[in-house]
């Protein structure tokens, strides 16, 4: 587990607190959709109706296109054993997929899934999304990072909670405007505007995957998918559901 001695600190910034200046949701389901078990889910995003999904573990890590309606996978790209795949996103014609700490960005080709080339890449990977015109990347820090096609730094934005850095941001969503993010071994999203790096609400998932469908390899919450209706969507790592859900205000 990463960073697993800011936890209990990260629970506490993330509960909330009287005067708070950022909105509070819960998350309520609206519909359930299988969801592959072996799925260490890392990216999750749709593409010209398309769900694409990454999955991380040494020995696991794959490239997925996803039938909703089954969970079951419509095409999968296993990668090497020395791989943890993390985060993903499609920015004009090509797939970008990060690794954790391989160091490298893997680039393919959005239409036929064909491999390019690789990128170095100078941090560690965790989540990743676009806004239509750069790419916006996570590490598990406080910040995340805007980068060019090129994976070139333009900007780096801290993001802040109340005043307090948000740590152990995963993995990215851009939804209306602003960056939902999985806040990493939390049942907590947190929704980001872009310009300022202030978190702007909390969404809480506590209690979404009921305990009798959990197992002993069921791990957090993580990943954040929007369709074109803007419909929203979240799972978890060897999750047996995935949810569309709608925010009720708390």
């Amino acid at each position: 587990m990463r960073y697993i001695k800011y936890i209990v600190a990260m629970c506490l910034v993330l509960g909330g607190c009287s005067g708070a200046r950022f909105r509070e949701y819960r998350a309520h389901v609206l519909e359930e959709y299988p969801h592959m078990t072996d799925a260490y889910t890392q990216g999750l995003f749709f593409h010209d109706g398309v769900l694409y999904e990454t999955t991380g573990q040494w020995g696991e890590s794959s490239l997925r296109t996803v039938d909703v309606a089954s969970g079951e996978p419509l095409s999968r790209q296993n990668f090497s054993r020395k791989y943890f795949v993390e985060g993903s996103a499609i920015l004009d014609s090509t797939l970008y997929i990060l690794t954790w700490t391989n160091k490298m960005v893997f680039l393919y080709d959005a239409a036929t899934l064909e491999y390019r080339s690789t990128i170095a890449y100078n941090r560690e990977g965790w989540g990743l999304t676009t806004d239509g015109h750069q790419l916006i990347a996570s590490d598990g820090s406080a910040s995340l990072f805007f980068l060019d096609r090129e994976l070139k730094l333009i900007r780096r934005l801290p993001v802040r909670l109340n005043g307090k850095p948000v740590r152990f941001l995963n993995e990215l969503e851009w939804i209306d405007g602003k960056i939902w993010a999985n806040v990493y071994t939390t049942d907590k999203i947190v929704i980001i505007n872009p310009e300022d790096g202030n978190v702007e609400a909390t969404v809480d998932c506590s209690g979404i995957l009921p305990a009798q469908l959990r197992g002993p390899d069921t791990d957090v919450l993580n990943g954040i998918a929007v369709d074109a209706e803007g419909n929203i969507f979240i799972t978890g790592k060897y999750w047996p559901r995935m949810y569309r859900i709608e925010l009720i205000k708390k």
